[in-house]
């Protein structure tokens, strides 16, 4: 059998086919339901798997369960364990997916590379152009692989950072702080779709929602999203924070920034989930 050796954080479906029979290949299933409702949006029952899936789900398994903030990345113990479940192993090539296109896999890939894991991409289009290509689909992920695997999580500082670091940014211009929340959620028109949450945005952060870097569930070229990145920010070598409502959709934006050209980026994981919670955070609207 052949061995997959993935060479960017972004693959086709026709790669994946490609590579498809590779014996260090796992395909990982990172869907999530999206908070704000999507037009025509379906349950995860509904929407299959690819073939030979193995569910990675960050959402309710994969977190910190010692905080109320949603999907918090956890320990690199409990990560360990948990892939080793999964059947993930040191040389594994790994593949995540989602049932919207590209929604919530970025957070799975984001993942990996914060536990020192460099063999992983996010599928381009995911199971909506997987399925549109014609490829073996099947009817639910495995929540439990056969053989445990050897993998091992390496905690890697800077790739995930904390309301502190984010509020020492704000006013450092050697960073740039980018939230993926919509417009009208960042400018603080439209209400927060989780309860208790202030509206607005931090002092001095910057919008680019994160729909605004795809096109047809797809992630744009590189040419377009270092045109996108350029009006925001002046430089490829500032530090770039991506935020969102709780650590996901900044996900797509750090992958999209990555896909340009941009090295030196992290991801607040408390989000808005924690920024726009009541207290001495500030927050501003426009």
């Amino acid at each position: 059998m052949s061995i997959a050796k993935i060479i960017s954080s972004l693959v086709s479906v026709q790669w994946l086919a490609d590579n498809f029979d590779a014996e260090n290949l796992v395909i990982l299933d990172a869907s999530m339901k999206p908070v704000v409702p999507a037009p025509g949006d379906i349950t995860l029952e509904e929407a299959g798997c690819i073939k030979g899936a193995r569910r990675f789900d960050f959402d309710n398994d994969i977190r910190d369960k010692n905080t109320d903030l949603p999907h918090m990345m956890p320990s690199a113990e409990f990560f360990t364990d948990e892939m080793q479940k999964l059947g993930i192993n040191k040389d594994s090539a790994i593949v995540a997916y989602d049932y919207m296109g590209i929604f919530s896999s970025p957070r799975a890939w984001w993942m990996f590379r914060a536990m020192g894991h460099t063999q992983v991409a996010v599928l381009n289009g995911g199971l909506p152009a997987w399925k549109n290509a014609g490829f073996a689909c099947g009817l639910q992920a495995e929540t439990i692989a056969k053989y445990r695997g050897n993998f091992v999580a390496h905690s890697q500082n800077g790739l995930f950072c904390d309301s502190t670091q984010v509020l020492e940014a704000l006013s450092d211009p050697r960073f740039a702080v980018l939230d993926a929340r919509s417009a009208g959620r960042f400018k603080g028109v439209e209400p927060e779709p989780r309860e208790g949450l202030r509206s607005g945005h931090m002092p001095n952060a910057l919008n680019l929602p994160f729909a605004e870097t795809l096109e047809d569930g797809l992630m744009l070229s590189t040419e377009k999203l270092d045109s996108i990145l350029s009006k925001l920010v002046n430089h490829k070598e500032l530090n770039l924070i991506f935020s969102c409502g709780s650590g996901v959709t900044a996900c797509v934006d750090a992958l999209a920034a990555e896909q340009a050209g941009y090295p030196n980026i992290s991801v607040y994981d408390g989000s808005w989930s924690e920024w726009g919670l009541p207290g001495n955070l500030p927050v501003t609207t426009e």
